[in-house]
């Protein structure tokens, strides 16, 4: 240990202001002391406190894309089978109220800064369900709901910090509540339709790190345990997306056999038709 340590620290001892300044800001004058000037890697508290910030910062980056492969997959089909829009709306209100309490309340942007992200795909593709869907008059509503939602949760003198707090343990409910409609549709389905892979097994990863990061710096059950029910449910959705892999949903197994069914009358048609009648000549 000795001898990492000599070799690091000419190197840590004189790292650019604003790399050091950076590194400072992220985790602090007295843990950027402990681990990068004195390479002191036993310090568990700030080692562990790093690796919260370290997943804290990839979660954040990995956000920004991680809805991106669902709006494509939207877009390029046209269609919303097997998405649950019910499902987005309550993810949507969540994350809202989650963000509002967060901002408020002055948590760390490393634990919260994916739900502004997220938030904002989660919009795109709840109004790209409902075009796809034929209601898109009932886009432009939610969208206006949502941005005067916003503008209550944010404003200090219409809302309080109380009754924000029992809003967010609402959320917690609403966060978790808003997988069952996605497990209820694939069931009904029979397959995972228009939903991303992608986005369900980066959630589930998510929602794992998450837990680890609130528990290493945010003291706030509520937020804790909604982690927590959310990395329950997301599990589910990953199993389902396992189980349905390559099975096509009931309503394509049903176009298939109709196109099957038509198939095999059309061959029965052609074949009549050139049988035809016959003639036999008598002696």
């Amino acid at each position: 240990m000795d001898a990492i340590r000599s070799a690091v620290q000419p190197i840590t001892h004189n790292l650019p202001a604003p790399i050091r300044d950076l590194g400072i800001s992220i985790v602090g004058e007295t843990c950027y002391k402990a681990l990068l000037l004195d390479v002191d890697v036993e310090n568990t508290e700030c080692v562990k406190f790093a690796v919260s910030k370290g997943l804290g910062i990839g979660i954040i980056a990995a956000s920004s894309i991680v809805k991106v492969p669902q709006i494509l997959k939207l877009v390029s089909s046209k269609s919303a089978e097997g998405v649950s829009f019910l499902s987005y709306l309550l993810e949507t209100s969540a994350y809202l109220i989650t963000l509002a309490y967060n901002v408020r309340n002055g948590f760390p942007f490393s634990t919260f800064g994916e739900t502004a992200l997220i938030l904002g795909q989660n919009v795109v593709i709840s109004v790209l369900v409902l075009n796809y869907s034929g209601r898109a008059t009932v886009a432009a509503v939610l969208v206006a709901a949502l941005a005067a939602g916003a503008g209550t949760l944010f404003a200090e003198n219409l809302l309080d910090m109380k009754t924000l707090g029992y809003l967010q343990a609402g959320a917690g409910v609403l966060g978790v509540a808003s997988k069952v409609p996605q497990i209820l549709a694939i069931l009904q389905e029979g397959g995972t339709g228009q939903l991303s892979a992608f986005a369900v097994f980066n959630y589930l990863a998510g929602s794992l790190s998450r837990i680890f990061t609130t528990l290493q710096e945010v003291d706030d059950k509520l937020i804790l345990y909604g982690f927590i029910s959310g990395f329950l449910l997301n599990a589910v959705l990953a199993l389902q997306m396992m189980y349905y892999w390559n099975a096509p949903s009931q309503k394509a197994k049903g176009k298939r056999k109709a196109k099957t069914v038509l198939t095999e009358t059309r061959s029965t048609s052609t074949a009549t038709l050139k049988k035809g009648p016959t003639t036999r000549r008598r002696g």
